[in-house]
């Protein structure tokens, strides 16, 4: 076992404060590591925060997802329920700092499992699948909540209901427009990510604001912190808000996205783990006074429960703000919702680059290319053509699509599983230290997280109305079993032959950052 002063631990604190010398010190990490420079770093801090930001989208989280809280514990559930989430997903994201902060390479979850267990490369090779099959998923789910708030626009504008065709192909348009966005470059989803923090600060104060002052019953205090509310037919009262739990996770989900773009940021081995940190922080903050003004403001939990409108909780704004300022609210979380969709799109394609660099997925000329504007192109696209195929299963059935989608939440929970289980049995398996690292409180932390990491994972594939049918059966569970057969499928009958760890391509310098770490 490696004995804590023989970890080699970086010295990122005396280096130049300029941006040149931050990008040098950055690419010599990323040499140390094994990779040539490939891409220009032109993220700062805002960029990289805001792409964490704007994958974990918590104006947007909160806003598809409030109703599975309201009808499973109430406003009880979702208060104490998204502090309880906030705090826990806090200590999972200080998890995945250090290693982010150790290892700063494009890929997150998949290389930090290759680097920490390279004796096993069948699971970094399932992480990396699992994780780019969820990111997928994740931007095709939150384009297709664009398609949905913008019905609901359409709905609550002109009074006529789409139909799942019409949002389908709206669906279609978002994920097109996404991967324009996307094959752009890396400029342009800095820029829009530093955007999309501004946007979701003054957005948040114009929605809580708007309610507030607008919505023509204040609930008491006594509603908002203790009223228990069940749509679910469970009978246990604990069951119930445990399920109400699920909409914090699902919201909080995304901050290890600044590790995708690592080897695109100024000083990749603080602001990334940084970046995962502080999204958390804000989020838990701003959602919290988010999910306060709602509950404060809501009217009648029975008219959510059989609105028409393709998204909830657009009901509770038409019977708080009325017709004229639900359509800007929804407006202000539309547009959220859609730069978080764009930046799963920039994730997948990154690992897609990443996997193929290292051997671990086909075609690797065709995947490592880099348009004039340095973005690994064929990623992108192949990640809007899947988008627009699932789409389609909406078409066809909702409770279908929703269990594909739902298959995301808890794949993205799979992925974060295996990196902290090896720091919790193999704690030495981290010989290298980066600038971030939480010292001798760092095993405490990892055992923490993966109890809660494994605890979430069970609870998203259970049941949540009863008695279950094949109306609200959890199909989700399916759904799973489906990606672990496809990854299962691929590693036997392609991977064992191809892959078997990351590919160095600067061979010199990995050499001589082995030597100093063994």
């Amino acid at each position: 076992m490696t004995k804590p002063e023989d970890i080699q631990v970086f010295d990122y604190v005396n280096a130049e404060s300029s941006g040149d010398a931050n990008v040098e010190e950055s690419d010599k990490r990323l040499m140390e590591l094994g990779y040539k420079p490939e891409f220009r770093r032109e993220m700062s801090l805002f960029g990289v925060l805001g792409i964490s930001f704007c994958a974990i989208g918590i104006l947007t989280g909160s806003s598809a997802a409030f109703q599975a809280g309201l009808f499973s514990g109430g406003p009880l559930g979702l208060f104490w329920g998204w502090n309880i989430c906030s705090f826990f997903m806090l200590l999972v994201a200080l998890s995945q700092a250090e290693i982010c902060s150790a290892f700063p390479t494009m890929g997150g979850l998949y290389f930090w499992v290759a680097k920490l267990k390279p004796e096993f490369p069948v699971l970094a090779y399932c992480t990396g699948w699992i994780y780019a099959i969820a990111m997928n998923l994740t931007g095709t789910s939150g384009n297709l909540t664009v398609a949905l708030f913008m019905a609901s626009l359409a709905e609550v504008g002109s009074g006529r209901i789409l139909t799942r065709l019409e949002i389908t192909a709206i669906a279609w348009g978002i994920n097109i427009l996404s991967g324009l966005i996307n094959t752009i470059g890396t400029k342009a989803i800095g820029r829009m990510s530093t955007f999309n923090i501004w946007w979701t600060l003054g957005g948040t104060f114009v929605l809580v604001i708007t309610l507030l002052v607008k919505a023509p019953v204040k609930n008491a205090s006594e509603f908002v912190f203790t009223d228990f509310e069940n749509f679910t037919g469970w009978n246990s009262k604990g069951f119930v808000v445990l399920l109400g739990f699920l909409q914090a996770v699902y919201s909080l989900e995304g901050s290890e996205t600044a590790g995708q773009v690592a080897e695109e940021a100024v000083q990749a081995e603080f602001l990334a783990p940084m970046a995962v940190i502080g999204s958390i922080v804000g989020s838990w903050i701003i959602g919290l006074a988010y999910m306060l003004a709602l509950l404060f403001s809501v009217q009648s939990i029975n008219s959510i429960q059989s609105t028409s409108y393709a998204i909830p909780i657009a009901q509770l704004y038409y019977d708080a703000v009325g017709k004229r300022l639900t359509l800007m609210c929804l407006a202000v979380i539309c547009l959220a919702q859609f730069m978080a969709a764009v930046t799963a799109f920039t994730a997948s394609s990154r690992l897609y680059y990443a996997l193929a660099r290292d051997n671990a997925f086909p075609a690797k000329g065709a995947f490592m290319a880099l348009n004039r504007y340095q973005a690994p192109y064929v990623g992108v696209w192949l990640s809007v053509l899947i988008g627009c195929v699932i789409s389609c299963a909406y078409i066809g059935s909702v409770i279908a699509f929703n269990a594909i989608l739902s298959s995301a939440a808890i794949a993205v929970m799979l992925s974060y599983l295996q990196p902290i289980a090896i720091r919790v049995f193999w704690p030495s398996s981290l010989t290298v230290r980066g600038p971030f690292h939480l010292g001798k409180w760092s095993w405490a932390i990892n055992v923490i997280s993966l109890a809660f990491t494994s605890f979430i994972c069970v609870l998203f594939i259970l049941p949540t109305g009863f008695p279950v049918n094949k109306n609200n059966m959890n199909y989700a569970v399916v759904s799973v079993g489906g990606i672990i057969m496809i990854v299962t499928t691929t590693w036997i009958c392609w991977g064992r032959f191809r892959y078997e760890g990351p590919v160095l391509t600067n061979v010199t310098h990995a050499s001589d950052s082995n030597e100093k770490a063994t």
